[in-house]
């Protein structure tokens, strides 16, 4: 188990690696452009970051299926899945793609980007948005192909996306190669460009390896017994990453109240510590997959001890990275933008960030493994309580009410992940998320 572990965390590790960067690229190199371009595109690209949790509810789903399907040798139900996935969330995506492109100004305006960013704004999110279902596609292909254990592939598509949209960003923003200056349209003609390419090759390679045959029989016959339990867990699982993003939000409606630099500095430091829990998130994928193949197969006492192991782990790699960033943190701000203001909060932020990661890495294993498990309602209800208490009124009051600022938010930030830490911990523990798997009813059918 724990080769099977290490062979799917190494690729969904670079996999996930690449696509903060492709997020990330548009952030770093708008620096060069303005700050208060990085602002707009930080608060577009939140936007629409949170409507992809509609695709989550059936990625989530297909990803706990698959890797409990097949774990219960039941690769007909797999196939099914794979399938209902892909025509839900295509209809989904295109949805989403039509609201995104046609309310982007009123949206951006109701969240209080400042009219002298709104220009800018809108062009992005338009552009980016108008093309989202290629995201919906590409999550959902993606999934199957992890629970499959091919967690290789997805790798090597976004390594080859990630380099075309560095070009097309450089090409496209600053004017280069004989292209146009675009600015802000630009990145995001190249990232919604590399979105679509994205798609495209993963489709051919879940055709070639694991769906070799498209279930069309879906169609003349809808298979509800898999769409509810796609459901079933889908959606408390993507409204416990709902309610986070909910509750981000809030949090960048209420720190665009504290001015342009605010905001900058939360975009920036956003995009700086994703890459200290990078390795947290891709091992909880890793161990969500291989605890599921171990409940779909009953053995509840493997999957608990993975589950222990995961979070040693997990826990240990992201303190150290976190303190190497906070270390790192001047240099890394200066690179980045040269107002002072803004490079001073920086750095406090990466500190205060140390103390976070003691609670975030624990959080991101224990939602996605008791989730594969089957528990899916628990994670919700903690994310509930705990985020909209602590993260949004308790930072709220300490950012605003009491005068901290962003400062103040950040430490209640802290406090939540590590409250929201030990709760998951005790729910582990307990061992009441056991014998709540989805397919021991499929097993003789």
């Amino acid at each position: 188990m724990r080769r099977e572990l290490t062979s799917l965390t190494l690729p969904i590790l670079v996999e996930t690696l690449l696509i903060m960067t492709l997020g990330a690229v548009d952030t770093f190199m708008l620096s060069r452009h303005s700050d208060a371009s990085v602002a707009a595109v930080g608060l577009a690209n939140q936007i629409v970051t949170f409507t992809f949790i509609i695709f989550e509810v059936i990625n989530l789903g297909t990803s706990v299926l698959c890797s409990q399907y097949l774990g219960a040798s039941l690769r007909r139900r797999m196939e099914t899945v794979i399938g209902v996935s892909i025509v839900v969330n295509l209809f989904f995506g295109l949805l989403v793609s039509a609201s995104l492109a046609i309310w982007a100004g009123p949206i951006l305006t109701a969240v209080g980007l400042r009219e002298d960013m709104l220009a800018e704004g809108i062009g992005y999110m338009e552009i980016v948005g108008a093309f989202a279902f290629f995201q919906a596609l590409q999550l959902t292909l993606s999934a199957a192909l992890r629970s499959n254990n091919k967690a290789i592939w997805p790798m090597l598509v976004i390594l080859v996306v990630n380099c075309l949209n560095i070009l097309g960003n450089y090409a496209l923003i600053f004017g280069e190669f004989g292209a146009p200056a675009l600015g802000v349209r630009g990145a995001a003609i190249s990232t919604a460009t590399c979105r679509m390419v994205a798609m495209a090759i993963l489709a051919v390679i879940v055709s070639r390896t694991i769906l070799p045959r498209f279930p069309w029989h879906i169609l003349r016959r809808w298979p509800r017994h898999e769409f509810r339990n796609l459901m079933k867990i889908g959606l408390p699982s993507a409204g416990e990453q709902m309610s986070y993003s909910c509750s981000q939000l809030v949090i960048a409606f209420v720190i665009t109240s504290l001015g342009m630099e605010a905001l900058a500095v939360r975009t920036y430091c956003v995009n700086i510590i994703m890459y200290v829990y990078l390795f947290s998130i891709a091992i909880s994928h890793a161990g969500a997959i291989v605890i599921g193949h171990l409940v779909g197969a009953d053995k509840w006492q493997g999957a608990y001890l993975m589950g222990r192991y995961v979070m040693r782990v997990a826990l240990t790699r992201t303190l150290l990275f976190s303190v190497l960033i906070a270390l790192a943190g001047t240099t890394i701000m200066t690179t980045l933008t040269d107002n002072p203001e803004i490079i001073a909060l920086g750095v406090a932020i990466l500190w205060i960030d140390v103390v976070l990661e003691i609670g975030r890495p624990v959080n991101i294993l224990y939602v996605n493994v008791l989730q594969a498990a089957g528990d899916v309602n628990y994670p919700f209800y903690v994310g509930l309580i705990w985020m909209w208490s602590l993260a949004v009124v308790g930072a709220y009051i300490f950012g605003i009410t009491f005068g901290f600022g962003i400062l103040g938010m950040w430490w209640m930030f802290a406090l939540d992940e590590n409250v929201r830490a030990w709760v998951f911990i005790r729910r582990w523990e307990s061992r009441r998320w056991q014998h709540k798997g989805f397919v021991g009813l499929d097993k003789n059918t």
